[in-house]
């Protein structure tokens, strides 16, 4: 997968830290703890835990766009 593109919507946002724990070089959290994106368009090597941001975010909250990402999987 080349060429992702990451989004987050802050304002679902719940600060679980998961995704800055994961990926720091690609997420921040601001003064309230929301995600915030630092590299929208990270190198290729790391779409496999791109993916497992966005699985392991409990409110859906960051997007991934691109040729290859796979859809995202509906919450249970």
């Amino acid at each position: 997968m080349a060429g992702i593109r990451v989004g987050a919507d802050s304002s679902t946002c719940v600060t679980s830290s998961l995704c800055v724990y994961r990926l720091p070089q690609v997420f921040d959290q601001d003064a309230e703890g929301r995600v915030v994106v630092l590299d929208p368009e990270p190198p290729a090597e790391l779409s496999r835990e791109l993916l497992r941001a966005r699985r392991g975010c409990p409110t859906r909250s960051i997007t991934l766009e691109g040729e290859g990402v796979p859809p995202e999987e509906p919450l249970e």
